[in-house]
């Protein structure tokens, strides 16, 4: 049977954030803040290399219930095992100094910390209907989640693009998890019924206009079940190849030879030395130059109400992300190929890869057959059964 994964409307998602704080801590909280998880449309493994990316927010949000304590402590709890409160000195935090998913929460602390803002210890209880390990952004959904409720307690009044800045070098240096910036922005940026445009070389946004319903389509995400990891060593891997090859190339960051295709297939052949990691470098920056430019022309199609002809595009990401970067798997393949066998317009992986979701531009009618035959897919395939998102 095919499951789908319903999102929390704000009154449910509050009263479960509130409910998990007053068993934990027997008062109420000062409030309750969520931070939506993400889908990326197109644009992958372009933001840490200042390219462009086009991502959307979920409806699935994580829910944070804060309390501002007068101390240095904070106590921190989840849905996820209530029984087990971690409470730590804001003092101690530092990288390396804290694991598992507190450290997408100290981590907030401590970035704010840093960068001179006064944060008072503080409570907090969250709850969260962002599949995890899906590939969408449930990290980023806590720790946005966490910052814009400390923001709001300790009345620091920060903008959105300052307080995402914080959650990345949160996630990059406490949790250890070396995210670019796509998934923090879309988390706190994003507006409804548009996709975020984001400019990661100055973190410039422009809202595009993204409304599938109106053009009779729908966007299915295809939670693959193959659990998602950043901090497994692999997108650190990509991530250190593209920054080795930026400075072979004598560039600040891969965007920076985007200007024209020209100056792509010229930094091409100028990394291109015939040994095995040239080859591999050449693979790895042909991937970020040739999805940036799809970005380009993704956006220039939304732009003309064109939704419907960005089907061969998301095919030509799929592709990209399959051979030259190297970061999809089974599950994510045998998904795309469904979809597509099944009647989808184009499909990709989205995220950082290794597992994760795919998405699916599909026609809004045949939503729930292409669902099935993914579904059925998996089961021929002797795959755990996914689960889907709209």
């Amino acid at each position: 049977m095919t499951t789908w994964v319903p999102a929390w409307d704000t009154t449910t998602g509050e009263q479960r954030a509130r409910a998990v704080f007053d068993r934990a801590f027997g008062i109420a909280p000062d409030g309750v803040w969520s931070a939506p998880g993400r889908v990326n449309l197109i644009g992958e493994h372009t933001d840490y290399n200042g390219g462009l990316c086009l991502p959307v927010a979920l409806a699935h949000r994580t829910f944070a219930a804060v309390r501002r304590r007068g101390d240095d402590t904070a106590r921190m709890v989840s849905a996820w095992d209530a029984s087990v409160v971690t409470a730590l000195e804001l003092a101690s935090v530092a990288p390396g100094a804290v694991d598992g998913w507190t450290a997408y929460v100290a981590g907030v602390a401590w970035a704010l910390r840093e960068r001179g803002r006064p944060v008072a210890g503080f409570d907090v209880a969250v709850d969260s209907c962002v599949p995890v390990g899906s590939g969408l952004s449930s990290s980023a959904a806590l720790s946005c989640s966490v910052a814009l409720a400390l923001d709001a307690v300790n009345a620091l009044a920060q903008d959105r693009a300052a307080l995402a800045a914080d959650c990345v070098r949160a996630e990059n240096e406490i949790a250890g998890a070396p995210t670019g910036g796509m998934d923090q922005a879309a988390a706190l940026r994003t507006t409804a019924g548009h996709a975020l445009l984001l400019d990661c070389r100055d973190l410039s946004v422009r809202h595009v206009p993204f409304d599938p319903a109106a053009e009779g389509l729908a966007l299915l995400v295809i939670d693959t079940r193959a659990e998602h990891a950043l901090v497994d060593g692999q997108y650190a891997q990509r991530r250190a190849t593209c920054e080795q090859a930026a400075r072979l190339l004598g560039v600040t960051t891969l965007r920076d030879v985007t200007d024209s295709p020209a100056d792509a297939e010229r930094a091409l052949r100028t990394l291109t030395d015939g040994t095995p990691e040239g080859d591999l470098r050449v693979r790895r920056v042909r991937h970020v130059l040739s999805e940036i430019a799809r970005v380009g022309e993704f956006v220039a199609l939304l732009d003309a109400g064109r939704l419907r002809e960005t089907g061969p595009l998301l095919d030509a990401s799929h592709a990209s992300l399959r051979d030259d970067y190297e970061v999809s798997c089974r599950e994510l393949d045998v998904a795309v190929e469904a979809a597509r066998a099944a009647g989808a317009l184009g499909a990709r992986m989205t995220g950082g890869g290794f597992g994760g979701s795919a998405i699916a531009l599909v026609e809004a009618d045949a939503l729930v057959t292409v669902a099935d035959a993914v579904d059925a897919a998996f089961a021929r395939e002797g795959l755990r059964p996914p689960a889907f998102v709209v």
